[in-house]
């Protein structure tokens, strides 16, 4: 409120004080936007680019199981997360679970882990929207630039994914509706052109080309494909770390709805992208082929144009996953600048947007950084991603267990925790395929020695802001 001083004249003086910083984000999400964030940051790309994978590990029957079976498993996580978002709305997500129950440099490498999960998709995305627009456009495949660990890194496709992160950069920084809104649009888009492509591929198809079910035997041919789903499904957590942005009427229990509506239909998109390839073309005629996914509708309908069709569904997926990764990044180091575990400048939020601008900034230049260095570099660090996700989960569904009073949440709780214990093992121990190499290792290393330079630097930095303040 301004304040009046009297001066020695006959007229009252009104001092303005400063306006206060803004220390809350917009509140505007509604359920419909948290489902467009859980299912984009989970649909990306892998349904187009890794079919021949997934078909030569389980098979048509083996696969669709495979992923329908991941949704049942990883619904106990879910619940997890429905429950500690409606105990404590925070963008910090694992790092403020975790420290009801855990000291709190523990507290800050759950939440250090669990962004790089995030925020490895997002150069990655970068450079994969290159990589398929020159699926369409071979002449993006020119100009060459340089070469990292032997992969060629083209000027259009450069330009291409640093256009991308531009404009991502700039609708986050604008503000959350701007995003939600894009990010409602794209997951639109994708649901959509899908639909048309499996529909006009499954009126030509036939049950034929689905025989043999399975790659091998049944339980082996689900258990090859369960091992990786738990990727391909991550990103319904992230619902909880936009919380704090919710609609003033936006009821709690609705986060946990938005959770599963995203896990189910997420898991569903999956099932019937298999189903569809596998009824419109010979699977087995499509292993060890690039945008396995496109060829088969190409093959059943016998035109091009589904190609294209499915290259642009594969586009917006892309964007969707981007953009939902890198909402969850930036508030993720939002909250730790907030908490004051690293330097509490990442913690501005912008006084006109409310968008926490610093953060988006850093995600955006990491992002950048990624780009330019290609995905020679990158495949490693994605890797430690799926790892990554998997820790999160079980610190959540242990600090649940601890805190948890109902004997009836507690053992859903510890049933989450069992589950992401084993996919956690799965990477790091020897005996399961796929664990970490040295190259993964080497990733995770350097991201932890970054949270370590970080953690160790705001207080510093904080000693010399109040001293610098009170001079």
């Amino acid at each position: 409120m301004p304040r009046q001083f009297w001066l020695h004249t006959e007229f009252p003086v009104t001092i303005l004080r400063p306006p206060s910083p803004v220390t809350t984000l917009a509140r505007k999400l509604r359920l419909h936007d948290y489902f467009a964030l859980g299912f984009g940051t989970m649909i990306g790309v892998g349904w187009l680019v890794l079919m021949d994978d997934w078909l030569a590990r389980g098979g048509p029957l083996g696969a669709a199981l495979a992923f329908a079976l991941g949704c049942l498993i990883l619904l106990p996580v879910g619940y997890v997360y429905g429950k500690w978002v409606q105990r404590l709305p925070d963008a910090s997500g694992e790092a403020a679970y975790t420290a009801q129950v855990f000291p709190p440099l523990v507290s800050f490498f759950t939440g250090w882990i669990m962004l790089l999960a995030y925020f490895i998709v997002c150069p990655w995305e970068a450079v994969a929207i290159g990589k398929l627009a020159a699926y369409l456009f071979p002449s993006l495949d020119s100009f060459k630039l340089y070469s990292v660990a032997g992969q060629p890194v083209f000027l259009p496709r450069l330009l291409l994914g640093v256009a991308l992160t531009i404009l991502l950069t700039f609708l986050n920084y604008r503000g959350i509706r701007a995003s939600a809104r894009f990010q409602g649009w794209i997951t639109s888009a994708v649901l959509i052109l899908f639909a048309v492509a499996a529909f006009f591929s499954l009126r030509r198809g036939s049950f034929s080309n689905i025989h043999p079910a399975f790659r091998s035997t049944p339980f082996l041919s689900i258990l090859l494909t369960l091992q990786i789903v738990p990727y391909f499904m991550t990103g319904f957590e992230s619902i909880p770390k936009v919380a704090e942005e919710a609609h003033p009427g936006f009821p709690p229990r609705s986060f946990f709805r938005a959770i599963v509506l995203a896990l189910f239909i997420g898991a569903g998109f999956y099932v019937l992208s298999i189903v569809a390839v596998s009824f419109a073309a010979p699977w087995q005629s499509l292993l060890g082929k690039s945008f396995a996914t496109a060829i088969a509708f190409e093959h059943a309908i016998g035109s091009h144009w589904p190609v294209a069709l499915i290259v642009i569904a594969g586009i917006c997926g892309l964007c969707q996953c981007f953009n939902g990764n890198f909402v969850a990044a930036s508030r993720l180091l939002f909250s730790f600048g907030r908490r004051a575990t690293i330097p509490s400048g990442f913690a501005s939020i912008h006084p006109r947007h409310q968008t926490p601008h610093v953060a988006v900034l850093a995600i955006s230049a990491g992002t950048l950084l990624g780009v330019f260095l290609g995905d020679a570099l990158l495949v490693p660090v994605t890797e430690v991603g799926s790892m990554a996700s998997a820790f999160g989960w079980l610190a959540a569904c242990l600090s649940l267990a601890l805190v948890e009073s109902l004997p009836r949440v507690r053992l859903v709780a510890l049933l989450g925790a069992l589950v992401s214990a084993l996919l956690f093992a799965m990477k790091l121990f020897p005996i399961f395929p796929g664990h970490f190499s040295r190259d993964e290792w080497f990733a995770l290393s350097l991201w932890l020695l970054i949270g370590i330079l970080l953690h160790a630097l705001s207080p510093v930095i904080a000693r010399r802001n109040a001293s610098s303040s009170t001079t």
